[in-house]
């Protein structure tokens, strides 16, 4: 189960497969993974973790609630 806090990004990967999205795949200055219409930026991986605000944010854009998320 991960917390909601900071989370590796590849971690962070990992667990939005595990919702049913598909990639990373390479696109402009991010890469980006896709679940139905819905498309979210994943942040480059040489700033560290991916903290809690951030994770907060990509989670509402993918439309993940944060129940959702720690019940993984």
């Amino acid at each position: 189960m991960p917390t909601f806090g900071p989370v590796k990004r590849k971690d962070l990967v990992r667990y939005l497969g595990h919702l049913g999205f598909e990639g990373p795949f390479s696109g402009g200055k991010h890469q980006f993974m896709v679940r139905g219409d819905v498309v979210l930026r994943i942040p480059n991986p040489h700033q560290g973790d991916i903290g809690r605000e951030l994770l907060a944010r990509l989670l509402r854009q993918a439309g993940v609630s944060r129940e959702e998320w720690e019940r993984l």
